[in-house]
């Protein structure tokens, strides 16, 4: 046998799933990075490819996740609940499927105009996955439980703010479009946008409830 299989015979198992988690959240670093240089972008070719690079990083995330799950069937030792592990996980997987779900409407509504609503949900969903990506590499150790706290009342807040661009963006859309068909396309856009805020609050609940069952 191996040297580095013969100790990884006597690893401790549950630790597995941080390194998971971790992974998955530095992707949507990743994503997040990738949507902001997107949104922002006034080139629209350029934004384009941005936008559709952020598939591979969406499938990236699905096989970690996936991982995560085939973990959680291995092992019976965890480190945390294994219906929390498995609702981070299910969070933190919802947050990239929005983020890639909000560049598919982009790309296939074909919406050219660089708008400041758009980059305003790309800054505000940035700032929460940094603040996500704080609080689950916190929860290996569980030593700075203030950290985590405060980072999930950081990501609370700025699904506050995403609530209120979207009361903006609808304000302003509904009062100067007036072609339809731009309406449909970017009331949807800035609804799902909304949504990755939402999710990424989900995530952050989640970890409060883990750090709340273990401090």
């Amino acid at each position: 046998m191996a040297l580095g299989s013969f100790v990884k015979l006597f690893m401790p198992k549950d630790r597995v799933f941080y390194g998971l988690f971790e992974e998955v959240s530095a992707t949507l670093v990743q994503m997040g990075e990738v949507f902001k240089t997107a949104a922002g972008e006034p080139d629209y070719a350029r934004r384009d490819g941005l936008l559709k690079s952020l598939e591979e990083l969406e499938h990236k995330n699905d096989e970690t996740t996936h991982r995560i799950f085939i973990e959680l069937g291995r092992n019976f030792i965890t480190p945390f609940d294994r219906e929390d592990i498995h609702f981070l996980a299910t969070a933190l997987d919802d947050v990239a499927d929005y983020i890639w779900g909000s560049a598919k409407r982009m790309v296939n509504y074909d919406i050219m105009e660089h708008d400041q609503i758009t980059v305003g949900f790309a800054e505000i969903i940035m700032k929460s996955i940094k603040e996500l990506h704080k609080a689950v590499h916190e929860l290996r150790n569980m030593k700075d439980l203030r950290s985590i706290t405060e980072a999930c009342v950081k990501i609370n807040s700025l699904e506050n703010e995403g609530d209120d661009l979207l009361d903006k963006a609808m304000i302003s859309l509904f009062s100067t479009t007036t072609n339809p068909i731009e309406v449909i396309k970017k009331k949807d856009l800035y609804q799902m946008l909304e949504i990755v805020t939402d999710k990424c609050e989900d995530a952050a609940n989640v970890i409060e409830s883990i750090i709340i069952k273990y401090s």
